[in-house]
C-alpha cells in the first residue's frame, strides 16, 4: 500500500519551524506585503484607464488632449508599479535570504549536537545535499513561492471582482474552466510532491558517491580504478537524470494544460461578449477592459501551478530537513551539570556497553582505577575494546549512569563544555584541516602566543619541519592535510591536543605512522611535559607499552589483567604473550630497516 501523498496544505504545513524567521523580520515583510498589495491595486487600475480611453475614442467629441491625459496617467501607474515592485522584491526576497542564512546557521548548530551514533548511520553526501540543495529549495519556497501565492490569491480575487463589476454573466462564463484547472492541479501538484522526495534523495546519493571519489582519488590512481569508479558516478547520474525526467514529465504537463484552460476561457469570452458588444450590452471600452482582466486573470492561474510546483519542492526538502532537526542527542547536559576544574582522576565500575542495533558488548563489566597523574597503557588485539573505553571518557558513547566517574564524580552530572575542555583526544583517525598550520594547532582558541606554539610543536618533534616550510606557521596546508605526510599529520594533532595543556591525555594509537625510535622520544617528551598529568595510551609497541605505571589488558571487551608491566610479565598470561610477539615484532622491523638494536 502507498504512503499518502501529500497535499498543497500539507507542504505548507512542513514550513513551521520557519514561523520564527518570519517572526524576526515582521516589519519587512509587512512592509514588503503592503507594497505588493499597492502594485497589484495600480497594476488593476490601468485595464479601467484603457477601457475609459476606447470609449473616448468612438465618440466624436475625442480628442488628443483628452487621450494624451489617460496616456499620462496610465504611464504614471506603470511607473509607480515599478518602483513598488522593486521594493518589494527586495524586502521579501531578501527576507527568503536571511531564512536561508537562519535555517543553515541551526542546522549546522544542530547537527553538531547529534552524537557519533547519528553520523554512523548517515552518509556525508546526503547532509551536504539537504545543507545545501534543499535549503536552496526552501528558500525558493519561502521567498518566490510564498509571495506569488500571495499575490496570485490576491490578484486573482481582485482581478474577478472587477471582472464581476463589468459583467457579471461574462464573468460566469469565462470563470468555466476553473474547477477543471483546481482538479487537476491538486492532482499533478500530488506527484510533483513524491517526484522532488525522490529527485533530492537521489541527489544525495549522488553527492555521496562523488565525494567518495574525489576523496580516494589517490587509492583509485594507484589501483588504476578510474574506469570502474567513472561507471559508478555514471550509474547513479544515470539515475539522478532518470528521475528529474520523470519528474519534469508532471511538470511539462502543469503549465500546457493552464494555458489550453486559460485561452479556452478567452475564446468564449470572445465569442459571447463579442455579441454582448455588438448589441450593445456592453461598451467597447468595457469589453476591452474585460478582455485585458481575463489576460490578468491567466497570471494567477499560472501562478497557482507555479506556485505548487515550489511549494512542493520546498516542502519535500523541508521534510528532509525536520527529520534531522527532529533528531536528538542522548548525550547532553543535565539540568544541574556541574562545572569544576577537572584534576585526571579516571574510575570505570562494571561499565558494560554496546553499540545501538548490536547484541554483542563492545566492553563488558570493566572495573578500572586510574589515579590522577597516571600514565596508563591500554593494551588488546584489535577489536578488543579499547577504543570504546577511550572514547567513553569524554563522553563521544552515552555510557549507564554510575558506571564512570571524573574526579570521583559520575561523568552524567558534570557538564560536557568543563569535561571535554579537560581532555585532550588525538584518535587514530588524523583529521587536518584545510588551513595554516598555525590554525590547525590553535584550532580556534585564543591566547596563545608563538612561544606556547613553538614549545608543543617541539615536544612533538615537529617544529623543524614546520619551520622549514615556506611560510612557517603561516603554510598553508591541504585539503586534509594532503601536503603533509602521514607521520606529520599524526604529529601535528598531538601538538594540537597538548597546546592547552588539558588535565586528561588520550593517545590513541597516536603515534602509529613513526617509527619505533620517534616515537619513544615524542612518548618521553609527552611524559616530560605532562609531569603530574593523566594519560592515557593505545600502542602497538613494548617501548610504549612497558613504561606505563598502569596496564589494562583488554580481550573481547572485558578486562582480563591489569598491573604494572613487571607484575603481568610474572603472572605470563595474555599480556606477556602479547609482549613477546610485539618484542619479536619490533626487532624484525628494525632489522627491517638496518638498525642496530
Amino acid at each position: 500500500m502507498k504512503p499518502p501523498q501529500p497535499k498543497l496544505l500539507g507542504a505548507l504545513q512542513t514550513f513551521r519551524p520557519l514561523k520564527e524567521y518570519f517572526i524576526q523580520n515582521r516589519r519587512r515583510v509587512a512592509f514588503g506585503v503592503i507594497c505588493l498589495l499597492l502594485a497589484d491595486y495600480l497594476q488593476l487600475r490601468i485595464p479601467l484607464l484603457i477601457g475609459k480611453a476606447i470609449d473616448i475614442l468612438t465618440l466624436p467629441t475625442a480628442t488628443s488632449g483628452m487621450l494624451s491625459k489617460y496616456a499620462l496617467l496610465i504611464l504614471l501607474l506603470a511607473s509607480s508599479i515599478g518602483l513598488f515592485r522593486y521594493f518589494w522584491r527586495i524586502l521579501l526576497l531578501g527576507h527568503a535570504r536571511k531564512v536561508e542564512r537562519g535555517l543553515r546557521n541551526k542546522l549546522y548548530k544542530h547537527l553538531q549536537t547529534l552524537p557519533l551514533s547519528f553520523y554512523h548511520r548517515t552518509k556525508t553526501g546526503d547532509l551536504m545535499a539537504r545543507a545545501i540543495n534543499d535549503i536552496a529549495a526552501i528558500r525558493m519556497a519561502t521567498g518566490m513561492g510564498l509571495v506569488s501565492l500571495f499575490d496570485g490569491l490576491v490578484l486573482g480575487a481582485a482581478t474577478i471582482g472587477f471582472m464581476i463589476y463589468i459583467n457579471f454573466y461574462l464573468t460566469l462564463i469565462a470563470l468555466i474552466p476553473t474547477p477543471f484547472i483546481i482538479y487537476l492541479s491538486r492532482i499533478l501538484a500530488r506527484r510533483m510532491s513524491t517526484g522532488y522526495e525522490r529527485v533530492q534523495k537521489t541527489f544525495s546519493d549522488l553527492t555521496e558517491r562523488v565525494r567518495e571519489a574525489f576523496a580516494g582519488i589517490r587509492v583509485i590512481k594507484a589501483y588504476c580504478r578510474e574506469s570502474w569508479e567513472y561507471e559508478n558516478v555514471q550509474k547513479v547520474g544515470q539515475q539522478y537524470f532518470s528521475e528529474n525526467m520523470n519528474l519534469a514529465k508532471t511538470i511539462a504537463l502543469f503549465f500546457p494544460m493552464m494555458a489550453i484552460f486559460t485561452n479556452l476561457g478567452l475564446a468564449v469570452v470572445i465569442w459571447i461578449g463579442g455579441r454582448l458588444t455588438i448589441l450593445g450590452h456592453i461598451s467597447t471600452g468595457d469589453f476591452v477592459a474585460f478582455g485585458v482582466y481575463l489576460n490578468l486573470l491567466a497570471w494567477p492561474m499560472m501562478a497557482m501551478g507555479w506556485v505548487a510546483n515550489m511549494i512542493q519542492r520546498g516542502g519535500a526538502s523541508m521534510r528532509r530537513i525536520n527529520r534531522i532537526l527532529e533528531e536528538s542527542s542522548e548525550i547532553m547536559d543535565s539540568p544541574t551539570a556541574l562545572k569544576l576544574k577537572i584534576r585526571g582522576k579516571i574510575e570505570f565500575r562494571d561499565l558494560s556497553f554496546k553499540y545501538p542495533g548490536t547484541d554483542v558488548f563492545a566492553v563488558y563489566r570493566v572495573e578500572l582505577a586510574i589515579e590522577a597523574g597516571q600514565t596508563v597503557s591500554v593494551v588488546g588485539r584489535v577489536g578488543s575494546g579499547k577504543t570504546t573505553l577511550l572514547q567513553a571518557i569524554p563522553r563521544l558513547l552515552d555510557v549507564p549512569q554510575g558506571t564512570l566517574f571524573i574526579d570521583d564524580i559520575d561523568v552524567r552530572d558534570l557538564s560536557l563544555r568543563t569535561l571535554r575542555e579537560s581532555i585532550g583526544f588525538v584518535t587514530q583517525e588524523t583529521v587536518i584541516f584545510a588551513d595554516t598550520v598555525r590554525n590547525n594547532v590553535v584550532f580556534g582558541r585564543s591566547d596563545f602566543p608563538d612561544e606556547s606554539l613553538e614549545r608543543v610543536l617541539r615536544v612533538a618533534e615537529i617544529l623543524d619541519e614546520i619551520k622549514a616550510l615556506d611560510k612557517g606557521f603561516d603554510t598553508l596546508l591541504g585539503e586534509r592535510g594532503i601536503t603533509l605526510s602521514g607521520g606529520q599529520r599524526q604529529r601535528l594533532t598531538i601538538a594540537r591536543a597538548l597546546l592547552a595543556d588539558p588535565s586528561i591525555l588520550i593517545l590513541d594509537d597516536a603515534l602509529s605512522m613513526v617509527d619505533t625510535r620517534t616515537e619513544e622520544r615524542i612518548l618521553n617528551q609527552i611524559l616530560e611535559f605532562r609531569n603530574g598529568k593523566t594519560t592515557l595510551m593505545v600502542s602497538h609497541r613494548v617501548s610504549t607499552i612497558s613504561r606505563a605505571d598502569l596496564l589494562a589488558v583488554l580481550d573481547k571487551g572485558r578486562l582480563i589483567e591489569k598491573g604494572d608491566h613487571r607484575t603481568l610479565m610474572e603472572t605470563g598470561h595474555e599480556y606477556a604473550r602479547l609482549y613477546e610477539k610485539q618484542i619479536l615484532a619490533q626487532e624484525l622491523e628494525i632489522e627491517a630497516n638496518g638498525h642496530a638494536y
